[in-house]
């Protein structure tokens, strides 16, 4: 009867909408080599067509989204936590800032097998969540629209209005980015671990910072948390409306910021205004269309043949810490030069199907364990660490 309980209020579209972004995570990662930037030479001309296709339609889909949703449901989870412990009259903040240590732990682990590792980062900005636990939601929501805002690249765009001939250098991530083929090429697994953890890891926070992307992971973490206070994703006919009002906007948010990316921003000639203008355009521009994907699959999992067609991801987000490092380790033996080094004979095509075949074999994986287990291999272990000691 409990475990019956626990069943029914669980919401299960947030399993099903974590298990669609990591599946998207996956394939992105995989037409990208898991950083290995490489086209294979001497490919057919309908091939090369064919790869450019999939490539700008997978990114055109996902890239900038799927971390994004990712990231909404971190903070979404964060209230569930906070909110069941609150209900036992216990203090969740504590013991979620060790769960952020352990979270950080894994993302190490993770790091050494792939740079682009993004459980570091939000255990490290995750923190910074704490704060808000207790704060009103308009003053959440007020914060969440600043940092929205992308501050920082704001004041950079309008140093660039008032010096617009400024000649700004590269960005720091590109020297870092630039000697990963060094090691992740090569055929030794230590060197390849090593410049992960080293070099990668560099090249990552920085790009992260030169992107805006601090800023709008901790929005992404607030927002979450604000959504999940206000219920919105438990099914009835008050949430129905208020996610196709969210679908309506966040669609015509979109199309017109999609419309600014494409004609304006070539026409400006200052770098010292593109630059910063691209990257708050773009940023805008992504989270737009996250909220078009979140609200649209959480109105067709509301019906009901959309529920039993999207549960199919419900059993791989269940276990999504595990399905990340997971995906991590299988892309790096399969395209780094330790590894088959695929890289050199996969275009985006080629990538895209083993991405697949990588999606379905996780989801297939993911289905046996959690008829046998109640946690997946590393959330397991992520749960009993986090409640150590707990009396």
């Amino acid at each position: 009867m409990i475990k019956e309980n626990i069943d029914k209020s669980r919401l299960h579209v947030v399993d099903a909408l974590r298990g669609f972004a990591i599946v998207a995570i996956m394939l992105l990662h995989n037409i990208e080599h898991f950083d290995v930037y490489f086209a294979p030479k001497g490919l057919p001309s309908w091939m090369v067509s064919l790869d450019k296709g999939i490539w700008d339609t997978l990114f055109f889909l996902f890239a900038g989204k799927a971390y994004a949703i990712f990231a909404l449901l971190f903070g979404l989870t964060f209230y569930i936590q906070s909110n069941n412990q609150e209900k036992r009259g216990k203090d969740f903040r504590g013991r979620f800032a060790w769960r952020l240590l352990l979270l950080f732990l894994f993302g190490i682990i993770n790091s050494a097998f792939y740079q682009g590792d993004i459980l570091t980062l939000y255990a490290a900005v995750g923190l910074l969540l704490i704060p808000f636990a207790k704060l009103s939601n308009k003053v959440v929501l007020v914060i969440a629209i600043v940092l929205f805002m992308l501050p920082m690249e704001m004041f950079h765009l309008f140093k660039g209005v008032q010096s617009p001939n400024v000649e700004l250098a590269n960005p720091q991530s590109w020297t870092y980015f630039g000697k990963m083929n060094e090691y992740i090429k090569g055929d030794s697994f230590g060197a390849t671990l090593l410049g992960n953890l080293s070099n990668g890891k560099k090249a990552v926070v920085m790009w992260n910072w030169e992107n805006g992307r601090f800023f709008h992971m901790l929005a992404l973490f607030i927002t979450g948390m604000l959504l999940g206070r206000k219920q919105v994703f438990v099914e009835n006919l008050k949430n129905k409306r208020f996610w196709f009002r969210t679908l309506i906007i966040s669609a015509v948010v979109f199309v017109v910021l999609f419309l600014i990316q494409k004609y304006v921003g070539s026409q400006i000639n200052s770098i010292a205004i593109r630059r910063p203008f691209m990257i708050v355009e773009s940023a805008w521009t992504n989270i737009a269309f996250m909220f078009v994907l979140v609200s649209g699959f959480t109105l067709l999992f509301y019906s009901a043949v959309g529920k039993k067609v999207l549960n199919v991801f419900s059993p791989i987000g269940k276990m999504s810490l595990s399905n990340y490092i997971f995906q991590s380790v299988l892309g790096a033996s399969i395209y780094y030069g330790y590894g088959l080094g695929l890289y050199q004979y996969t275009g985006a095509t080629y990538s895209f199907v083993i991405g697949i075949v990588l999606a379905m074999l996780l989801g297939v994986f993911c289905t046996w364990w959690a008829r046998h287990f109640k946690h997946g291999p590393l959330e397991a272990i992520w749960h009993k660490l986090t409640w150590i000691n707990l009396k």
